[in-house]
């Protein structure tokens, strides 16, 4: 069974953690080429959630973005999780906690895309319920190869 965390902003004081934590060696080769680069903007624009267990321990960060305001779409992105936390399922508590406040917000789709390679996040996508939907195939030119990136999407109403 998966911990429970809870979701904050983050503020300009965490900016330097999750950078750190984003440019771990055990992180950075699962996240896009500029997801340490687009911090401070992500901040700016209220994207980024720090998670915290009960005790108040930071244990991760995720970025959700808006896709479509119309149709209420966000996205899951540069999720991740503290390696000094890592087996404890907290990924799957942080994407429940995102899917929990994004569709008490009134988001109807709730989407992520990850390489095919990173099978401990399509395991943490497929643990917190979202359906996978999809491969672009050879999409993103990473580690020396083309790979794939897979989707997955959960709706308010699953």
């Amino acid at each position: 069974m998966a911990e429970d965390v809870e979701l904050r902003p983050a503020s300009e004081a965490d900016l330097a953690w999750i950078g750190h934590l984003a440019r771990d060696e055990s992180v950075a080769p699962t996240l896009s080429t500029t997801a340490a680069d687009g911090l401070s903007e992500a901040l700016a624009a209220g994207e980024l959630w720090i998670a915290e267990t009960a005790g108040n321990e930071r244990v991760g960060a995720v970025r959700v973005t808006t896709v479509n305001r119309r149709s209420r779409i966000a996205s899951v992105e540069t999720l991740m999780v503290h390696p000094a936390a890592r087996g404890r399922r907290l990924g799957v508590a942080i994407l429940k906690a995102v899917a929990r406040d994004a569709f008490a917000r009134g988001v109807h789709r709730l989407e992520g895309e990850m390489y095919g390679f990173n099978e401990p996040a399509l395991r943490t996508f497929d643990a917190a319920g979202f359906a996978r939907e999809g491969v672009r195939r050879r999409a993103y030119d990473r580690h020396g190869a083309w790979q794939d990136g897979v989707r997955f999407g959960l709706l308010a109403d699953d």
